[in-house]
Order: C-alpha cells, then structure tokens, then sequence
C-alpha cells in the first residue's frame, strides 16, 4: 500500500464542516471590538459588516430578529462590542462571527438611541419655540393620556380639584412602558385630536430608569406630539428625567402635579382677579364720569356759550372775506391762462419756422444727391448709353454684328444707326 493511499482525503466540503464545527465548538460565545465597515442592511432585514481594528477584520451577519431590537442607528465609522459565535460560511469557505447581541461602546445603546434621535429631530425643527402653542386660559375640558391605575391620575385630579372643582377630566388609559406602549400613545394623541375631545391634553407616567421612560423617546411618539392641534403638556418622570416629548411638547411640567397646576386654573385666583378687576373698573368709570363733569362745566362758562353774538358776527365778517375771495378768482385766472396760452403760442411758432427751414435744406440736399446720381446727368457730360431695338444695353463691342440696328441715347435727344463694322479690342482714345 502506498503513502497516498494511507492519507485520509477530504472533500471540500468535509473539510469546511469539520473547520466550522470546531470553530462554533471553541468559539461559541465571543465578544468582540471593532469599528463597523462597509455594512449593508439587505431587503431581507438581515445586516452585512465587517468589523475591523488597524491591523485586521472580520465578517458579521446580524440576522433580522436581532437587530430588530436595536434601537440606535447602525452606520459605517460606529465602534461597538458585538457578542456572537465564530462559525464558517460554506458557500464561500469564510469564517465570520454570527451576532447575538450589539451595543455601542463606551455609551449605552439607549443613551446612544437618544442622541441620535434628538440631533435629528432638532435639524428638522421641531424643537423650535416657535411652534409651541400657548395653553387656554380656562379650559372647558382636560384630557389625560397616561396609566390608569398610576398616581400620575390621582396626582391629576387631586390638584385639579383643588384648583377649580367640577372641571370635566377625560382619562385615556394606555400603556406607559414595555412593548407596544409608544403606539398605544401615539394612538391616544391622534383619537384626542381627531375627535376633539379637549382643550389641553396631559401626557405623562411616573419616574423610572431610561429603559422604563423609553416610550416617551420614541420617534412615533414625538411626531404625535408635535403634529397635535391641542396644545400638550409633558409631565414624564421627575425634574431630573428629560424625554424627547419634554422637548417637542408645548409645556414641560417637572412633575404630573405641576402639569395640573400648569393646565387648571385656580378658581380662587380667578374670583379674586375678577374682584380686582371689578374695583378697577368702578374706580375708571367714577374717574370717566369726573372728568366729563369738568369738560362740561369748562364749556358752560366758554366764550362761544356766554358771548355768542360776537362769535357770530366773526363769522359773518369771515365769510364776506371769502366771498370776495371767490368771486375775484377766476378772473385772475383767466388772465394768466391767457397769459400762459399766448407765450405758448409764440414758443411753438418759433419751433415750426426753425422746424420747416431745416427740413427744406435736408430735402434739397437729398434732391442735389439723387441728381448728381442720374444717368441723365452722367449723359449730359457727353456720355452715351446704346442698346439694341429691344432695349437690351450694349456693354461689349462683342456682343454686336456687323448690319445689326441700334439706338443711342445722348444728353439730348437719341440717334439710330447700323452697325457697319465692330473693332472688338479698340478704342478712340488710344493709349500712348
């Protein structure tokens, strides 16, 4: 038996496995650092990258079911920790690592999420002041969109009726946490618009750590928020919790107490503004009163009411003034339109005389041109023109025969004549 036939031979195949079972048996739960690179998220929902540092790089594949669950935007240049198991891709005899988890490093997944999401959403505007909208002084109804059976509720309605009893409280119960929690509020903002159901809307929960207020930095939910017509007041968490919806709402309240606070009036400040206000009101009217009393005891002892003959005849004296003023009038200015008309005159006569001598010398100058240009003219210097009996011009000795008859036309007058001989090259005026 030879040395070859003692070797064990492996198919391709065979040897791929066998690689990839050791891999995933020494390397089944793996956590690695490196930067993400050339990362394609295919229309199947799975993820394609490399993780690379300075001096090397591997393949990874985040399936859809997992990378469903993170929540901060993937993007090439990110840094992250990735825990998963080293396994080998047959087809293409490639190892790579199959990602289990993922997170960012050196920040939180959810802090990282929050950042993004709050420099997009202020690109955009919608952190802007100018959309705020202010909140109604006396609402005739309250809505409320938070957990039923929290103090959020309880907090609410004890301030509210403290401050002003009987004001109608509408509760919309939602989930304030978990999965499912930002649709559910979102949708409660929508129905509350749709369906105007209040003036001004309080949303809000309790406190809790990042991931127990996370619905409230839920895009779906900040959209919700800001595209409400009722003016909203956030109240999540306690002073020290900020959400995104703190942010895009029209108010922050600190907490759901200050929020009832922010959207209740108080009955008893109302009465005792209403009680000011009354005060202020009799003080202005006895002041109006007052001072009118003055203006017409001022009038009862004016001149125009104790001496009102002589107020009368100045007025008539004005008025005879005027009269003459009147009737002079339009003779002065019938005069100086005459004035102004005959001066009118003599300047546009002047114009047509200076106007038609310059015309005639133009025409005669343009009359001596056309003559200095006419063939009579040319004729009259003892030129000639001679043509044929059809009036055919003859420009070349050439063009006549011996016999044939033709017309000159002098300076005055014409001639007819045959031609008795035709010197195709002379000239009577040899040159020297």
């Amino acid at each position: 038996m030879t040395e070859a036939t003692q070797k064990k031979v492996f198919t391709v195949q065979e040897l791929t496995k066998d690689i990839r079972m050791t891999l995933e048996m020494n390397f089944s739960g793996v956590w690695i650092e490196g930067e993400v690179s050339n990362l394609v998220k295919h229309m199947s929902g799975h993820w394609y990258l490399s993780l690379k540092d300075e001096n090397a790089q591997i393949q990874a594949v985040v399936f859809r079911n997992v990378n469903q669950s993170v929540r901060f935007d993937m993007k090439d240049g990110l840094k992250v920790l990735v825990l998963g198991k080293i396994t080998v891709y047959d087809k293409r005899g490639q190892y790579q690592i199959v990602v289990e988890r993922i997170e960012p490093k050196g920040i939180g997944a959810l802090e990282l999420a929050l950042r993004q999401l709050t420099d997009k959403l202020r690109k955009e505007g919608l952190f802007d002041p100018a959309h705020k909208k202010p909140l109604p002084f006396m609402p005739e109804r309250l809505g409320v969109i938070t957990s039923p059976t929290g103090a959020v509720i309880r907090d609410i309605l004890n301030i509210s009726n403290r401050r002003f009893p009987n004001l109608p409280i509408l509760l919309y119960p939602v989930k304030v946490q978990g999965e499912g929690a930002a649709q559910e509020i979102a949708k409660a903002i929508d129905d509350m618009n749709r369906l105007a159901l209040c003036d001004v809307l309080i949303v809000g929960r309790g406190g809790g750590s990042l991931e127990d207020l996370w619905a409230f930095n839920e895009e779906i939910v900040v959209r919700a928020i800001f595209n409400s017509h009722i003016p909203i007041i956030s109240a999540v968490g306690h002073e020290i919790d900020v959400t995104v919806s703190d942010l895009v709402a029209d108010r922050r309240a600190a907490t759901p107490s200050q929020a009832a606070e922010f959207a209740v009036p108080s009955r008893a400040e109302i009465l005792e503004r209403m009680r000011e206000s009354r005060q202020r009101m009799t003080l202005a009217v006895t002041n109006f009163v007052a001072d009118r009393r003055e203006q017409v005891l001022n009038l009862k002892e004016s001149y125009a009411l104790t001496q009102p003959g002589r107020l009368i005849e100045q007025s008539r004296q004005r008025l005879d003034d005027l009269t003459r003023v009147i009737v002079n009038y339009p003779g002065r200015l019938i005069q100086d339109g005459r004035q102004k008309l005959e001066s009118l005159n003599r300047q546009l006569g002047n114009y047509l005389k200076s106007l038609m001598s310059a015309k005639k010398a133009d025409f005669s100058h343009i009359v001596a041109q056309i003559e200095a240009l006419s063939p009579l003219a040319i004729l009259t210097r003892g030129y000639s023109i001679t043509a044929r009996e059809n009036k055919q011009v003859v420009r070349d000795a050439k063009e006549l025969k011996t016999g044939e008859v033709v017309v000159t036309q002098l300076g005055k007058g014409n001639f007819t004549s045959k031609v008795i001989d035709v010197d195709k090259g002379g000239s009577l005026w040899p040159k020297n």
